[in-house]
This record gives structure tokens, C-alpha cells and sequence, in this order.
């Protein structure tokens, strides 16, 4: 089965082009064989909300017993018996293999694929405003392209539609004839195809790609050896922000392979190549890839593999104030739901962690843990006060929450708090004023460079989410606790790497 060209084998070359092919030709010796918690969790919740969906669709066929020849058997069967709801029905064709959740039959008895989904139908959760339209998720328009293929391949197709039935229960088709998007000149039908194309060679080893060194990609139970793969052949990747795209163009158009090679680049001669290359008509050439974002990247490097040391390359003043606040959330976005607010307070010598927590999966408890965040801040001195937070997660969280709760505070108290300058977001400063001998600027990467230590053995945000659920289970106080000491300690991480930016000093002439 793993030959075939199957959805999955299309979703994963969307998250990672490079991981299709380690899976099959890859060492399986280094491949993490114990299954993610947190990938668990989202899988059960998957199974949870597709056994909601078919209680609800009335009488289909299920297909889901026996072996994938029999069910072909049976799918092709059915179809040409005109069965209206086929479930889980297998359609094959030479190196081709799909399992949609459903298949139903149209008027004119051909079949149109429809999957059940536990997140909603359109990018972004909503609806694109260009056109009035939704705007298709990459990854459900390309394995819904798959299913209808074999269709067509079959003779029971003679349309491009699929279906998705999304975590609100909504019925959304999609026009895999149609262009991506407002301003793309590809349909989602030609991009898949050259998808697929891809995959097929990927899958023969007729193409190795390489794999990158994310942070993103820490999920994945190839994420320990691609990290090992790309450190050990000093691939650019390991230069934090510089990704697979950035990393192929330096490959394939100066080929510089290694950091070192990367370090020894002239940027006046690379630039005045890529003018040249422009004037001949090779626009291609290092697309993407200008003056200012080159010498970060050489930078970068720099400080990664010859200082090994942070740089600081502007001035930073931070607000000195009587109460430091050092704040950071928990949510689970499977359910749409705050479960904790976090901050860390230091006041003239004095420290106190305080936490505002939903015990229960309610509107009434997050917007009650919310309000009494909202109360605290009001009762802090106006002006006296500085917020420490890594990321814009927080920000953009707080305005759904103001949408779906606006009696508790209003949008511009919200957008005046973030806008605040006491209000700082402290990766912002990483990113803009500070340079780290580091593959990932993330919090964790950052606060043990500086020396700070969890109290959890496996401290992570994905696996906060999995502890949220366990509680809710079986409310389990020594859980609940977990769950305090983690975000505590994240709290505290962002001190320390206030505390730890602080004590940098300018290093911009070494850095170059």
C-alpha cells in the first residue's frame, strides 16, 4: 500500500515535499516509532466528529470491513448497482488508491466523493471576502482531486466536484476546475496533477529531495533524523527563517550547499549576477532572494557556526515600571477554547505566579477565566505596568475572544492594550534586534541557551492540550496542576529571556 499515490501520500507531500520519500526509502532505523499524544488526540477527535456526521446522514453501505481487494470489489459493485451512500468505499486504478469517507450518487447516477472533516471548509475558518466565495483549504481540494480522478478513471465521474462535510456540519462543494484563487492562473485541478506527479517520483526514488531543519515540523517522527541530516551536512536550513525554498534557490543558482559556503558569498557579486540573469530574461533566478534578506542570512550563519555567541544589533530600552508582567496562554484549537491565562508577575523584588483557568468546557468558564484576567490588568496602575508575551498568538487569540464575548471588554480596549509600548512581544525583539548561534528562535530554544530548565520532562504547548482533555475526563487535580506548573514555567521562560536580551551587548560589526 505504501506505492500507492493516496491521500495521505498527498497531504503529507503538502506539509513536507521531502518526508513522502523518507517514509519509503528513508533509514527506518531513525524514524520515532511511538505514535504523538497530541497527534492521538486530534485523531480521536476526528473519529469522534465523523461518527457525530453519519449518525446524522441516515442509511448508507459500509464498506469498512475486509481487505482492500474485496472492498474494491464490493465499491465498484455498489456503484454500478446505483447504492446512493457508499462509506468508506476503496477505489483503485494502476498506482492510484482512495478511501473517501463517503461516495454519493448524483442524479445522473455518476458518484462525487465527499469527506468528513473535523475543521472547517474554507482557509481561515471563514469566508474569503474577494468574490464573496470561499476560498478552498489546499490540502481537501487536492485529496478530493484524487478521489475524483479514480472516479473518472472508473467510469462512474463526469464532473471535477468533491464535498466536504466540515466540523460545523456544513454540506461545501468544491469546483476542482476552479482557479486557486483570485489571482492564481493555476486550477485546483492542474495543481494537482503536478502533485501527483511529484509524489510518483518520489515514491519510485526517482527523485531524492532533501529534507530542512523546522521547528514546524515537530510532530513529525522524522523531525530528530531530518534535524540530524541537515547539522550534520551543514545545510542552510539550519539558519533560523531560512527555508526550503530560500534554501533550494541558493542550491541550484549559486551552488552554495553549506554554511561555510554561504558565510563566503560577496553580496555585490551575487547581486550584480542576479541583475545580469534578470536582463537575459532569467527572472527566476534567486526569486525571492534580495540584498537585505541575503546578508541576514549570511549573518545568521555567522553567529550560528563561527561566534556562537548572541548578538545584539540595535539598542534596546525596556520600560522601567514597578509591576513586570510576563504572560502566556493555553488554548486547545480543536474546540475553539482558552483554557488559561498565565502571568508570571515580578514587583519590586517580589515574584508571584497567577493564573486564570476554565475547570470546564463552557462558554460561562472561559469567558469567566477571561473576565477576571481583564480585572486584574484593570487593577495594576495605569502606566506602571510592562506585558511580556512571545508571539502574536496571544493578540490574535484575545480579538476572537472580544468577538465572542464583547460584553467583557471592548475591540479597542483589546487593540489599545497590544498597542500599548509597555505591551511587548518579545519574539518580535528576538527577531528584529538579536541574533542567536540557534537553528530555532522559538521560546524554549531561547530561554535554555539562557540556561533556564522546565520542571516537566516533556514541556510542550501540543501536549498542554492533551492534559486540558485528560483532566476534563476525569478532572484529576494532579493534571490540573501539570497544566499550572507548565504554563508557569513558560511564563518564567519569558522572563528570563527579557532578563537574558538585556544583558546582550552590541555586536553588529562582529556579526557581519
Amino acid at each position: 500500500m505504501s506505492q500507492y499515490i493516496t491521500a495521505s501520500k498527498l497531504y503529507d507531500y503538502l506539509q513536507c515535499p521531502h518526508r513522502v520519500w523518507r517514509d519509503v526509502h528513508g533509514p527506518q532505523d531513525e524514524k520515532i516509532k511511538e505514535s504523538n499524544p497530541f497527534v492521538e488526540l486530534l485523531w480521536s477527535k476526528g473519529v469522534q466528529h465523523e461518527e457525530k456526521i453519519l449518525s446524522l446522514i441516515g442509511e448508507y453501505l459500509d464498506l469498512t470491513d475486509g481487505s482492500l481487494d474485496d472492498r474494491f470489489e464490493k465499491t465498484v459493485e455498489a456503484m454500478n448497482n446505483k447504492a446512493p451512500l457508499i462509506y468508506q468505499g476503496v477505489l483503485r486504478h494502476e498506482d492510484m488508491l482512495g478511501i473517501p469517507d463517503l461516495l454519493k450518487k448524483l442524479p445522473d447516477d455518476s458518484y462525487i466523493p465527499v469527506d468528513i472533516k473535523s475543521g472547517m471548509a474554507f482557509e481561515g475558518g471563514g469566508v474569503e471576502e474577494v468574490g464573496g466565495e470561499g476560498k478552498p483549504k489546499k490540502h481537501y481540494a487536492v485529496q478530493l482531486c484524487l478521489y475524483t480522478d479514480l472516479l473518472k478513471r472508473l467510469g462512474f465521474a463526469n464532473h471535477h466536484l468533491g464535498r466536504i462535510i466540515d466540523i460545523d456540519g456544513q454540506n461545501v462543494e468544491y469546483d476542482l476546475m476552479a482557479l486557486m484563487s483570485v489571482r492564481a492562473k493555476e486550477t485546483w485541478w492542474e495543481f494537482y496533477e503536478k502533485i501527483k506527479g511529484h509524489v510518483s517520483f518520489l515514491l519510485k526514488d526517482q527523485y531524492r529531495n532533501k529534507p530542512m531543519n523546522s521547528s514546524k515540523c515537530k510532530l513529525c517522527p522524522w523531525y530528530n533524523s531530518c534535524q540530524k541530516w541537515c547539522k550534520e551536512s551543514g545545510d542552510l536550513t539550519n539558519v533560523f527563517y531560512l527555508g526550503r525554498s530560500d534554501r533550494d534557490r541558493l542550491n541550484e543558482d549559486l551552488n552554495v550547499e553549506t554554511l561555510d559556503e554561504l558565510i563566503d558569498l560577496d553580496v555585490e557579486e551575487v547581486m550584480e549576477l542576479k541583475k545580469r540573469e534578470k536582463k537575459a530574461g532569467n527572472g527566476d533566478f534567486l526569486y525571492r532572494i534580495g540584498e537585505d534578506s541575503l546578508k541576514k542570512a549570511m549573518r545568521r550563519a555567522n553567529v550560528l557556526q563561527n561566534i556562537k555567541e548572541p548578538v545584539l544589533l540595535e539598542p534596546i530600552a525596556f520600560p522601567e515600571v514597578k509591576y513586570e508582567l510576563f504572560f502566556d496562554i493555553e488554548d486547545d484549537p480543536t474546540q475553539e477554547f482558552v483554557y488559561l491565562h498565565g502571568v508570571y508577575e515580578r514587583s519590586e523584588g517580589k515574584e508571584r505566579f497567577l493564573d486564570f483557568t476554565a475547570t470546564e468546557l463552557s462558554n460561562e468558564a472561559e469567558k469567566e477565566a477571561w473576565g477576571r484576567f481583564w480585572d486584574y490588568i484593570k487593577s495594576l496602575p495605569i502606566d506602571d505596568f510592562s506585558v511580556y508575551y512571545f508571539s502574536h498568538h496571544e493578540k490574535t487569540t484575545y480579538k476572537k475572544l472580544q468577538k465572542k464575548y464583547p460584553d467583557v471588554i471592548s475591540m479597542d480596549e483589546v487593540v489599545a492594550f497590544f498597542e500599548n509600548p509597555n505591551v511587548i512581544d518579545l519574539y518580535s525583539v528576538v527577531q528584529k534586534d538579536t541574533d542567536w548561534p540557534l537553528s530555532s528562535y522559538s521560546l524554549k530554544a531561547l530561554a535554555v541557551y539562557l540556561g533556564f530548565e522546565w520542571r516537566d520532562e516533556t514541556p510542550s504547548g501540543a501536549l498542554s492540550i492533551q492534559w486540558f482533555n485528560e483532566y476534563l475526563d476525569g478532572k484529576d487535580e494532579a493534571i490540573l496542576k501539570r497544566i499550572l506548573e507548565y504554563n508557569e514555567d513558560d511564563c518564567k521562560a519569558t522572563m528570563v529571556l527579557k532578563d537574558g536580551i538585556e544583558k546582550l551587548e552590541l555586536g553588529l560589526d562582529a556579526a557581519r
